[in-house]
């Protein structure tokens, strides 16, 4: 069963991260920010935790399971499209365009323990879905894992290892969207039922977080954001949790508009777009600077974003239509553990999407 302001929630998250990408892909280019810069700046504190969040929402629901069924929809479901993508991204962009096939090799190589560009997410949810079952086998309390993730992510870690380092930045977002699942259920439902109390908590929240965000100290530049007062620890910390459950209530008041559908829509199949989005971004974004049609950074970062969210969606629509290549978006039934050791159907396919299967 799906929850429609789950992954209308999930859209609103993967048009940040794609606008996040596209606006600093243009930036790096132009030497210059945009008005899309602003936007990310502003969701700098939640972006990826929001995501990470979600994710580990409907964990309690398959956290008992034996490991050959866990692992099957929560670590292997993620490993296989990372490795396929990882694959393919590396083929294109090293072993084509830079034509370096050494180069390749080690590249594909070196993506097997440390995560392949974009694809860090999907790679790091698979690890925090292995840390977590672990945690519960060994009946750990919450109360003694989230203060320790807490800390991790407060550190800020920056060690060689990218996976030890994500792993610290992130984890404790994906085990709070666990281990306060209920909660959080229980909050969202209220606030889609007192829609003009949610309304103007949002705003408070915005006004609250930009003002943390752009606060003195702050610098945006045309490829990263640095920000002022909401950089500190403890405070970073606070404004990625109330960002994520605001986009969750975001997610609760636009589910309710049947015009939103769309939405919901591309938050359930956000992982074609995530998997995908990067090469038709760098693509447009090159011809357009090259034409000379679109200069102004705003602007081109915006039309990037647009065709790169759209791209992916196109390929998918006419791979379903088809029925060639669904493998690029589907998990094929030769991927899976469960159903290949049930014997269950060789024709049955998991959809790819970033939250896991709940059924």
């Amino acid at each position: 069963m799906r929850m429609s302001w789950v992954d209308t929630a999930k859209g609103l998250s993967i048009i940040l991260v794609v606008a996040m990408y596209s606006a600093y892909n243009t930036g790096e280019y132009t030497g210059q920010v945009g008005f899309l810069h602003y936007l990310i700046g502003f969701a700098t504190p939640f972006r990826m935790p929001e995501f990470f969040l979600i994710s580990g929402l409907f964990l309690s629901q398959v956290i008992a399971r034996p490991w050959q069924r866990y692992a099957d929809r929560r670590v292997l479901h993620y490993f296989y499209f990372y490795a396929l993508w990882a694959a393919i991204m590396t083929v294109l962009k090293v072993g084509l365009f830079a034509r370096a096939p050494v180069d390749m090799l080690q590249a594909l190589a070196l993506a097997v323990v440390e995560p392949y560009g974009v694809l860090w997410f999907i790679y790091m949810l698979g690890i925090f879905s292995v840390a977590v079952k672990l945690l519960w086998q060994l009946r750990v309390p919450h109360w003694v894992v989230v203060p320790i993730a807490a800390g991790l992510q407060m550190a800020h870690i920056d060690v060689a290892s990218y996976v030890v380092t994500q792993f610290a930045g992130y984890f404790v977002f994906f085990y709070i969207g666990y281990a306060a699942a209920p909660v959080i259920f229980r909050f969202v439902d209220w606030v889609a039922h007192h829609v003009a109390v949610s309304i103007a908590g949002l705003l408070i929240w915005a006004f609250a977080n930009g003002l943390l965000v752009f606060s003195p100290g702050y610098v945006l530049m045309p490829t990263e954001t640095q920000m002022g007062l909401a950089a500190l620890p403890p405070l970073h910390l606070l404004l990625a949790i109330v960002g994520a459950l605001a986009l969750c209530v975001g997610g609760a008041l636009l589910s309710k508009l049947s015009f939103m559908n769309w939405l919901r829509w591309l938050g359930e199949h956000s992982l074609v777009v995530y998997v995908a989005f990067t090469i038709p971004m760098s693509i447009f974004r090159a011809a357009a600077m090259w034409s000379g049609i679109l200069t102004e950074t705003g602007s081109l970062s915006l039309a990037v974003l647009i065709v790169a969210t759209a791209s992916p969606v196109m390929l998918y629509l006419i791979i379903k239509r088809v029925g060639f290549g669904t493998f690029l978006f589907e998990r094929p039934a030769w991927a899976r553990i469960a159903e290949n050791q049930t014997s269950k159907p060789a024709a049955v396919f998991a959809t790819a999407t970033l939250a896991s299967n709940r059924s």
